[in-house]
C-alpha cells in the first residue's frame, strides 16, 4: 500500500534514528511532497551529508516526488487553525495536504500528529 512520507520519516530512515527501520518497507510506491523533500535536504546539509544523487536513489526504489499544488497550498493554509496548537510547520501541513489530496495514509515520526483528529490515517514510527 502506498503512503505519504513526512520529512521526519525520511530523516529517521536516512540517519538510522529510532523508527527509521519501518520506513524501508514503505519506500516502494511512497509519495513525498516537494516541500518535505526540501526539508530533508536542508536538514541533511546541516549534518554535512552529501545530497548529490540522493533523490535519484529514492526514485530508484520507488519513491515519487510530488509538486506542491495550488490546491494543496489551500488545504495546508486551512489546516493551520486546526494544527497550530500542535506546532505543525508549513512542511508538516504540506505533507498532510498531499495525503488528503491522494487519499493516502501518512507515515511520520512526529507523535503529535496522532492527536490531530483529522479524517486521515496517520502512522507514527515511534
Amino acid at each position: 500500500m502506498s503512503v505519504v512520507l513526512d520529512a521526519s520519516a525520511l530523516l529517521a530512515f536516512l540517519h538510522e534514528e529510532p523508527g527509521g527501520e519501518a520506513v524501508s518497507p514503505a519506500l516502494e510506491g511512497a509519495r513525498v511532497s516537494a516541500v518535505n523533500w526540501s526539508e530533508v535536504l536542508q536538514k541533511s546539509l546541516q549534518r554535512k551529508v552529501d545530497i548529490e544523487g540522493m533523490q535519484q536513489e529514492f526514485i530508484e526504489v520507488g519513491v515519487t516526488f510530488e509538486p506542491f499544488t495550488p490546491q494543496q497550498a489551500e488545504t495546508a493554509a486551512r489546516l493551520w487553525s486546526r494544527t497550530r496548537n500542535h506546532g505543525l510547520s508549513l512542511a508538516d501541513r504540506a505533507c498532510l495536504a498531499l495525503a488528503m489530496d491522494k487519499a493516502l495514509p501518512v507515515l511520520t515520526a512526529d507523535r503529535a500528529w496522532a492527536a490531530l483528529g483529522l479524517d486521515l490515517e496517520i502512522q507514527v514510527l515511534r
